[in-house]
């Protein structure tokens, strides 16, 4: 019989400190693979190795392409790589961003449950918005355990949070408990993953084939959904919408993918960008009338001169009111407007999460 010995993590803001602990919680011969994927900018030199290293005997390092997956050790996704486990080996790709991040936790989630089923452990540690949150429904659909880290301890709470919302978790717990309960949780048997139909298991190998580099465009997404009227905001092609049990999620034909969470973000943001390149036009258009304006004066032309300086004003009153719709534009996220609606704090939220008298362990044991 098969052993639960796959474990995947996902983090974002916070989550080095997270990370951390976890690591330091564990036994230094634990008879599991860890995969660590952390959201960091394509620039930023991959120290999360080095740091692990610190806390822990067990051997840290960024994972290479092709690379034996073996139990007791920690692979972590590079710099600017998607992270992706098939069966026995290890897969680092360039493939399209997923919820503008690359490394991505979905990637690296699904990849595993569809490899493994449910001998995959997920845990998923603090963050911004909602990446990882598709990616432990895979897990769980195929079997597998979910582990989220108590918002209220996590530095940033979104990820967590909009887990336990959308996830049937198997524990909310403190870091330190929780590693506790992952290692009482590896090695116990598992039997055969629950089956999943054509459809689904034909959908999750498409998408592992996108964050693995292939192209998108042969793969034929729309079968999984519906087109919608939205444009990606990386390269603007139309957004194919896929459902999956409570969620909904969005793909364009070249791979980039959103959640609804950080689809919304993306767009509230463009907006400004696109505000200031109006901003930038109607300056521009200012610069140039004004030019214009003077010499038309110096060749002793006022009347015709006015004209382009009565315009250039009529321009920057223009401009003034773009820039005040700049300065009321709010980024937007669906956590934001949960607490705008409710007028709730963040404990109040952990609260509705967590009822009195509610344990934080909800597998049953």
């Amino acid at each position: 019989m098969e052993k639960r010995n796959i474990i995947v993590m996902g983090a974002s803001a916070g989550g080095i400190e997270a990370f951390q602990h976890f690591i330091a919680c564990l036994p230094t011969d634990l008879d599991a693979a860890i995969f660590i994927v952390w959201h960091m900018a394509p620039t930023v030199h991959g120290i999360l190795p080095q740091l692990l290293s610190r806390f822990t005997a067990i051997p840290a390092a960024h994972a290479y392409d092709n690379e034996p997956v073996q139990t007791n050790r920690i692979y972590v996704a590079p710099p600017d790589h998607h992270m992706l486990v098939e069966n026995g080996h290890i897969r680092i790709t360039h493939g399209p961003k997923e919820n503008r991040f690359r490394p991505a936790i979905d990637p690296l989630f699904r990849s595993a449950a569809y490899a493994y089923g449910n001998r995959v452990i997920g845990v998923l540690l603090s963050g911004a918005l909602d990446d990882g949150t598709a990616g432990l429904w895979a897990i769980k659909h195929r079997g597998g355990l979910a582990l989220v880290q108590d918002p209220q301890e996590a530095l940033v709470a979104a990820m967590p949070e909009n887990a336990i919302r959308q996830v049937a978790i198997d524990y909310v717990l403190p870091v330190a408990q929780l590693a506790t309960q992952l290692v009482q949780l590896v090695g116990e048997d598992v039997s055969e993953t629950p089956q999943v139909s054509m459809e689904e298991n034909q959908k999750i190998k498409t998408e592992i084939r996108i964050a693995a580099d292939e192209t998108a465009l042969g793969l034929n997404l729309s079968e999984y959904g519906q087109p919608t009227r939205y444009a990606c905001p990386e390269c603007h092609g139309v957004l194919t919408q896929i459902k999956e049990g409570p969620l909904a999620r969005f793909r364009c034909h070249t791979g980039h993918a959103y959640s609804v969470d950080t689809l919304l973000a993306a767009i509230t943001e463009q907006i400004e960008d696109n505000l200031y390149g109006a901003v930038r036009g109607v300056d521009e258009s200012v610069i140039l009338l004004n030019r214009l304006g003077d010499k038309l004066a110096d060749a002793n032309q006022p009347k015709q001169a006015g004209t382009y300086f009565q315009k250039a004003q009529e321009a920057l009153r223009r401009g003034e009111i773009i820039r005040q719709a700049i300065r009321s534009h709010e980024p937007l996220s669906l956590d934001s407007l949960a607490h705008q609606a409710t007028g709730t704090t963040s404990d109040d939220r952990f609260q509705e999460l967590h009822p009195a008298n509610t344990p934080l362990i909800t597998r049953p044991m």
